[in-house]
């Protein structure tokens, strides 16, 4: 991911009006370090449609937008899941909203903390029950999560260190 914006800086391409004006195979060029080039070029153009015809290419105007409304907007573009709008909405905008990924829901469902039946709003609303609604805390939770899941809560899990061994 690095490799590919420092590709979108030296092309002076890292601002909403050039990544809008761009062509598709260009910015698929550009990005290409971060790998699914073509999906993730298409995705963001959709994402920039939206951005400009809604806000006049501002994040700032964006940020400034109810966030279930911004929610509701960003859920009606290609390509942008529950994940994808509640990252925008944590770490683009500082919005209390937790962000459920596959690490979450894999230690969640292996402590038997909620069912693997539980979906994405199951999950993050046991968060934001149990949490004070603070972005700061959200996006650490997050952070300590994907830690653990890349260390320890693996596909194979190693469970000698983990912090969360003895929560059951």
């Amino acid at each position: 991911m690095a490799r590919a914006i420092r590709n979108l800086k030296d092309a002076r391409c890292l601002t909403s009006n050039h990544l809008r004006d761009i062509n598709k195979t260009r910015l698929s060029e550009l990005i290409r370090p971060s790998g699914y080039f073509n999906i993730k070029a298409e995705r963001l153009k959709a994402f920039l449609a939206l951005l400009h015809k809604e806000y006049k290419g501002s994040m700032k105007g964006m940020g400034k937008e109810n966030p279930l409304v911004l929610r509701g907007r960003l859920l009606g573009v290609k390509g942008i899941g529950p994940e994808t709008a509640d990252s925008i909405l944590l770490y683009a905008f500082n919005y209390p909203v937790f962000v459920v990924d596959a690490y979450t829901r894999r230690i969640l469902t292996r402590h038997r903390i909620l069912s693997e039946k539980s979906n994405y709003e199951e999950i993050q609303d046991f968060f934001h029950k149990n949490l004070p609604h603070d972005a700061g805390l959200f996006n650490e939770y997050h952070a300590l999560i994907v830690m653990v899941g890349k260390e320890y809560c693996k596909r194979r899990p190693i469970c000698d260190g983990c912090p969360l061994k003895d929560i059951n």
